[in-house]
């Protein structure tokens, strides 16, 4: 087991979501995520970055988040006109990032996008803080991967 420290969690849980249903049908398991985490270390910040489509079925699964110990962050789902929608998390992720990788000793990201590869690579270069992607490994950018000091493939033991 790794020893962590201080430990700050992002998560892309569109992307989690998406890619567990797609390589596995089933869906990540939050609270197994939380334990193993906190066995390796103290998790002082814990953030899940969500699109609010305002359905009871997200409620609950925000709300057990909460539960869980995570600060939910929503962002409306904004269908345009054309058909296309929009819903990206990755410049408020980028920023609570890099507002908290200073506070921290690890900083864990759940999420398979491959936009996140410099910014891991900065906040490992500039700062004491190691870097952990959870990702379907299928499903995960190789510089994603390349750019974390670890990288911990989803698979049964993370999975409900």
């Amino acid at each position: 087991m790794i020893k962590a420290g201080k430990i700050a969690v992002f998560v892309d849980v569109q992307n989690i979501y998406y890619t567990t249903r797609q390589a596995w049908g089933r869906q990540f398991n939050y609270t197994a995520l939380w334990n193993r985490l906190s066995a390796q270390g103290d998790i002082v910040v814990a953030l899940a970055y969500a699109i609010d489509r305002g359905d009871e079925q997200q409620r609950r699964f925000q709300n057990a988040l909460r539960a869980i110990g995570f600060t939910v962050k929503l962002k409306p789902f904004i269908q345009r006109q054309d058909g296309s929608a929009k819903g990206d998390w990755d410049v408020g992720i980028t920023i609570d990032v890099l507002e908290h990788a200073n506070m921290v000793d690890t900083v864990v990201l759940l999420s398979g996008d491959g936009d996140f590869d410099m910014l891991l690579s900065r906040i490992g270069r500039d700062g004491n803080v190691k870097t952990h992607v959870y990702g379907v490994a299928a499903l995960t950018a190789d510089s994603l991967i390349d750019s974390a000091d670890n990288f911990y493939p989803i698979e049964d033991e993370l999975l409900l």
